[in-house]
């Protein structure tokens, strides 16, 4: 065989392997940590590529939400669910 043809054939092999390899490192390196904050109702920061946990602000401050309704609505959002509220038992 032409030994030309065997050095693009050998060229070729060679950019779609580094092609497959980036691929790789991309989508277990930038693809996939993203989705897994997403997924776990986190924020996920591109530029850091840094996954971070929201807070309500009642957290912090200790000023509870006295809205009940408000309140489900707020740990909702953050992926916290409320606590369903328990039916009453009959005697």
């Amino acid at each position: 065989m032409n030994p030309s043809i065997e050095r693009v054939k050998l060229i070729f092999i060679g950019i779609f392997a580094v092609v497959n390899l980036g691929l790789l490192i991309w989508t277990l390196g930038w693809v996939r940590p993203e989705k897994e904050c997403v997924e776990s109702h986190k924020w996920w920061d591109a530029a850091s590529r840094a996954c971070g946990q929201p807070i309500l602000t009642s957290d912090i401050t200790g000023r509870v939400i006295t809205d009940q309704k408000a309140r489900n609505e707020a740990l909702r959002a953050i992926g916290r669910m409320p606590a369903e509220p328990s039916a009453p038992t009959k005697p």
